[in-house]
């Protein structure tokens, strides 16, 4: 047979070879695209705008003035200290994560004299970030939760907290939560949706710094929710993830978690190390089971450890280690614990004084509106009262690129667009009023 006559069998034989194979399963009529990330696609759309005047209030990581990420001091510190220990090495860790830093994480959170603590009542896991966190405490109650309870959160809240619940499976609900009139919080829808909730319903609470509004209940309005939450018997289920970020005072801004431990609720807390300690990409988080107080709460929370371990040993097996133990070694140490306390300050002070100068730009060229929100408003997030239709104008005008519910990044802003962005704010209004 001639070399293009065996060239030619071949191709036959591919050919029918080919045909006779069995047709895709995920065709893509069978697995339709998914819609493009919101916040993802922002960020995509502003490094793509050639604009020098460009302006970035999307993101949720920390900048410095020079809108440059900041690698805290404390953990280079840490950071270089790991890496000239002898007995660094990069073998797995347990399944519930870096036992100094949970521990840790643990007293950072309740409180290091909390009695729930003392009496063994706590279990803690490491999770990748906040998001993991969440994620496990869903699966732990769509698994093992008797009443299999519709879960509430607040309108509006972080976005993913949607995606990550009615992926295990729980029922999602809303509670009222931003006043649009008022920019700040309905108390009073919120605490009258808690009280018509069905009895026993799992409530998501954002510790501090709201995200996206950046509102936050005062501590007699905490009193408020706890003591509605404890007459319907609902569960709360924190998230916390700017712990420290968002005062600069780490006991303030874990006050209502301590508050509804100390009432003797029975609780979980998705705690995250990305904002606080600039950790974004090392995906350092905690999840903590708190039990009610009880002759058996040691035995059950031992009981609910063995269970969680189950779960996450089923999804990621064993946590990543670097991020736990920078945070670990700054946690354990009483002079770089002090010096992160500083790095704190430094963050939440920035993020405050560009609140204020945002709202004294606007306040002096007599933006149509009222602006106090913006400094009563607290930690990375502010709810600006902006329309959709005027953000759009803000992006295609003026290169301004935020989240289309009006929520910007306060991060974003620093003294070298300060003025620009309230410029832009003040035409906008003025324009579409």
């Amino acid at each position: 047979m001639s070399p293009s006559s065996a060239r030619d069998r071949l191709a036959s034989l591919s050919s029918h070879i080919m045909a006779s194979s069995s047709s895709s399963v995920f065709t893509a009529a069978t697995v339709a695209a998914a819609p493009e990330d919101p916040l993802f696609g922002l960020m995509k759309a502003y490094r793509e705008d050639p604009s020098d005047k460009k302006v970035d209030l999307g993101i949720g990581a920390y900048r410095d003035n020079n809108a440059k990420p900041w690698i805290l001091p404390v953990v280079k510190k840490a950071d270089n200290a790991i890496h000239n220990d002898p007995n660094l090495n990069h073998e797995y860790l347990s399944i519930g994560g870096l036992a100094e830093f949970t521990a840790a994480a643990q007293k950072l959170i309740a409180g290091g004299d909390s009695p729930a603590i003392q009496e063994k009542r706590v279990c803690s896991l490491q999770t990748i970030s906040g998001t993991g966190a969440v994620h496990l405490g869903g699966l732990f109650l769509a698994k093992f939760h008797p009443q299999k309870p519709t879960i509430y959160v607040s309108n509006p809240t972080w976005a993913n907290h949607n995606q990550i619940f009615t992926n295990v499976g729980l029922k999602l609900a809303q509670y009222p939560y931003f006043s649009a009139q008022t920019k700040g919080l309905d108390i009073d829808g919120m605490l009258q949706t808690l009280r018509t909730a069905p009895t026993g319903s799992v409530i998501v609470l954002h510790a501090c710094a709201h995200n996206p509004t950046g509102v936050d209940p005062t501590q007699e309005q905490w009193r408020q929710i706890a003591a509605v939450m404890r007459e319907r018997q609902h569960f709360p289920f924190f998230d916390t993830a700017y712990q420290g970020f968002a005062s600069g005072d780490l006991a303030r801004d874990a006050w209502a978690i301590r508050y509804f431990i100390a009432q003797g609720f029975e609780l979980c807390v998705a705690q995250s190390f990305a904002k606080n300690f600039g950790l974004y990409g090392e995906r350092t988080g905690a999840f903590h089971f708190v039990s009610a107080p009880g002759p058996d709460a040691a035995t059950a929370s031992s009981h609910i450890a063995s269970q969680l371990a189950i779960l996450q040993r089923s999804e990621i097996s064993n946590p990543p280690a670097y991020g736990a133990r920078i945070a670990g070694r700054v946690l354990n140490d009483p002079a770089l614990f002090a010096e992160w306390e500083v790095d704190l300050r430094t963050m939440s002070g920035r993020i405050q004084e560009m609140r204020t100068g945002l709202r004294e730009r606007l306040e002096a060229r007599g933006t149509p509106g009222s602006w106090d929100h913006i400094t009563s408003q607290i930690g990375m997030f502010s709810f600006t009262g902006l329309t959709e239709g005027q953000v759009k104008i803000l992006r295609d005008k003026w290169h301004v690129y935020m989240t289309k519910n009006g929520r910007i990044s306060m991060a974003g802003l620093n003294t070298n667009n300060l003025d620009y962005f309230a410029e832009a704010v003040d035409s906008v209004v003025r324009e579409t009023s």
